[in-house]
Order: structure tokens, then C-alpha cells, then sequence
């Protein structure tokens, strides 16, 4: 991913730039007025940008890396400062380190941006739209069915960016397989060649970066630390290690899928409690089910890219089982938090009906396997997902 040496940053590492050395003028003037929560805020707020500013500059801008660890190194000892002169000493290098990071980011030779179609692309909108649902879902929960139009706007803004920003760097890290797994992944803007990996770097970046700012300024720490965690992880720990290691692969990377709610819960309640986390286990236990009957499509993509998926390690019998024991216990854990008075009849309901359907569908794919069936599964499994949390959301209204 490295770029020459006089290639310019992006337009979105460029907005990180600005936004590092505006938050940080803003800090040492209302340091030098006095101070208090305010200056706080805004010294806090250079932290998420400057991150992203110190990961490209690790990976392709290297330029910008000097420069990045100087304002990290000055604005954290500014903030860790027990006095005031030392706190002001370290405050203003620290301005100018962060204006020469900026300067910098302006400078070099113009690369193209690449078409806005393909950085929507990157974001995986389909993909996304579950996630959200699921966020929001999580919020009205700790909201008990009544979520404020602000709580709403704060959880469906927050995580797209943090799935938008994981999801465009799931693009730079699976853009080798990508072009292997035929036409579908081949033409993905990173595979294809029509966005460059530092671009869609800068790009998940920045919106990592924004998803953090906002959730930690408009909601709490907590939520921004929640949606930041989901998006390491499935970035680093699915996309970077477990997805080419082995076939129980997507049973741990579920884990990702399954923080949104616990986002929402989050935003809704500044903690996390226990209907956050059963709704958490039940998008983790869905995931296996759900991306098995996927994988029965894909097998031969996955087999072509070398991705060991169970229905390319296993087989296809082996996999059907596992779905069919997935399903069930699926099934089973919905229904414990009725019992223990979590969610009430209008969710029960919902899980019995849903949750009966999904396991006949699958015992069904089993005694006959064919693409049709699988396909049908894997569209029902985003039928029941988003179905049984609307039933979650609303239940605390009856």
C-alpha cells in the first residue's frame, strides 16, 4: 500500500488534519481564558482524527508520521500536565505540531479521488442496514419502547460511520481474495483498482475517527468505546486473522455483528445491562446460521480465494448440521429471557412464530439440500434478525 513519496493525502485524512489543529487552537485559547470543561472537550475532540492521522501515517503517508506522534506525544502530556504552566508549556508546541500536520496534508503531488458511488460502495450499505436496525432496536430497548428522535439520530449516525469506516477497511484488507472469489467481489472498488487502497484507508479512517467523535460528544464515552471495539474487532481480529485461519471462523466473528445493540443500549442508558446482552448472544448465535447458508452459495468462491469456510473445509452435510444445531439453540436462548422477565408476550410471540419457521426451513434444508433452499434461508435468517428486534423494541409498549 505505499504510495510515492510526493503523493498528497486525501480529502478525508485532510479533513482529520484540519479538524486536529482547529480543535487543538481552540483548546489553548480556552486553556489561556481559564480553562474548565469546555477546553476539555475540545482538547479531547483532536484525539479521534490524530489516531487515524498516526495510522496512515504507519501505512502509506509516511511523512505525516512525525509529525503525528509529535501532537499525540504534546497534546497527551499537555492533558496529563498536574500544572498549569507546565499544561500551557506543552500546549503550544503542541499547536504547532498540530498546524504542521495540517500544512503537511495539503502538500504533495494530486492523486484521484476516485467517483462517490464507489466510496457509498465501500460503506456495504446492504450489510449496514441490519446493523442500524439492530443499533436502534438496542436503543429503544433501554429507552423501554420510546427512544427520543435525538437518541435515534445520535445511534443511526454513529454506527453508520463506525460500519461504513470498518466496512471500507474490511475493502483494503480482503482486496487480494476479492479478486479471486469471481465477478461479484472482483468489481469492488479496491479489488477492481478504481479506488486505491491508501484512499479507502484515509476513507475508513476518517469515518472510524468521526464515529467516535460524535458518540463521545453527543452521547457517552461508553457508546463511543463500544461502536470503536466492534470495529477493531471486526476489522482486525475477523477481517485481519480469523477469516482465513479456520472453518469456526464466523462463529467468534460474530461477535462484531452483535455489538451494535449494546451501541444503542449504550447511547439509550450510559450503560450495559442485562437485555443489552441477551440481545448481543442472540446476533452471535444468529451469525453462524445465517453466513452458513450464505457460504453454501459461495462455496466455490470461497474454495477459489482459499477462504476456509466450514462448507469448503467440512462439506456440505457437515455444515447443514451445524445449521440446524445452530438454529435451535438459536431458538432455545430467544426464549429464556421471557423466563426470566427481560421481554414480555409480544416478544415471546414473536420468537415462537420466527423462530419455528427458521428451524423448519432448516431441518428441511438438511433432508434436501439444494441453492434454491439454501438461498431462501439465508434471506428468511435476515427476515427473522430484524423481525424478533422490532418485537424487542416494541414489547415494553404493551
Amino acid at each position: 500500500m505505499r504510495l510515492r513519496t510526493d503523493d498528497a493525502p486525501g480529502a478525508f485524512l485532510r479533513a482529520c488534519a484540519l479538524a486536529v489543529a482547529v480543535a487543538a487552537a481552540l483548546a489553548v485559547a480556552t486553556g489561556a481564558a481559564g480553562g474548565g470543561g469546555v477546553h476539555r472537550v475540545l482538547a479531547a475532540l483532536a484525539g479521534p482524527p490524530l489516531a487515524a492521522l498516526l495510522l496512515a501515517g504507519l501505512v502509506s503517508h509516511r511523512r505525516l508520521l512525525a509529525p503525528s506522534i509529535a501532537a499525540a506525544i504534546l497534546l497527551g502530556g499537555a492533558a496529563a500536565a498536574p500544572q498549569r504552566a507546565a499544561h500551557l508549556a506543552l500546549a503550544a508546541p503542541a499547536l504547532a505540531a498540530a498546524l504542521v500536520l495540517a500544512v503537511l496534508a495539503w502538500r504533495g503531488r494530486p492523486v484521484p479521488a476516485g467517483a462517490w458511488r464507489d466510496y457509498v460502495t465501500l460503506t456495504k450499505p446492504r450489510v449496514m442496514t441490519l446493523l442500524l436496525l439492530t443499533g436502534v432496536c438496542g436503543a429503544a430497548v433501554g429507552a423501554d419502547g420510546r427512544p427520543s428522535a435525538a437518541l435515534v439520530a445520535t445511534t443511526l449516525t454513529g454506527l453508520a460511520l463506525a460500519c461504513g469506516g470498518a466496512a471500507a477497511l474490511n475493502h483494503v484488507l480482503d482486496r487480494d481474495i476479492d479478486k479471486l472469489m469471481g465477478p461479484r467481489t472482483a468489481k469492488r472498488p479496491v479489488a477492481s483498482g478504481r479506488l486505491t487502497a491508501p484512499r479507502a484507508l484515509e476513507f475508513g479512517l476518517a469515518l472510524s475517527a468521526g464515529s467516535f467523535t460524535l458518540l463521545a460528544s453527543t452521547a457517552n464515552l461508553l457508546t463511543a468505546v463500544l461502536a470503536l471495539a466492534g470495529n477493531l474487532f471486526y476489522v482486525v481480529v475477523y477481517t485481519g486473522y480469523l477469516k482465513r485461519r479456520g472453518p469456526e471462523n464466523i462463529v467468534l466473528g460474530g461477535v462484531a455483528g452483535a455489538v451494535p445493540p449494546l451501541v444503542g443500549y449504550a447511547a439509550a442508558t450510559g450503560s450495559v445491562a442485562v437485555p443489552a446482552l441477551w440481545l448481543f448472544l442472540i446476533v452471535c448465535l444468529w451469525t453462524p446460521p445465517h453466513f452458513w447458508a450464505l457460504a453454501l452459495l459461495l462455496r466455490e468462491h470461497y474454495e477459489r480465494a482459499a477462504v476456509p469456510m466450514l462448507p469448503v473445509v467440512r462439506g456440505e452435510t457437515v455444515t447443514l448440521r451445524r445449521i440446524v444445531g445452530y438454529t435451535v439453540v438459536l431458538v432455545a436462548a430467544t426464549v429464556v429471557p421471557v423466563a426470566t422477565g427481560t421481554f414480555g408476550v409480544l416478544y415471546l410471540v414473536a420468537a415462537l412464530v420466527l423462530g419455528g419457521a427458521f428451524v423448519w426451513m432448516a431441518v428441511a434444508l438438511l433432508r434436501r439440500p439444494s441453492r434454491k433452499g439454501s438461498a431462501a434461508l439465508f434471506h428468511y435468517s435476515l427476515l427473522y434478525l430484524a423481525l424478533l428486534f422490532v418485537a424487542a423494541a416494541v414489547d415494553p409498549l404493551l
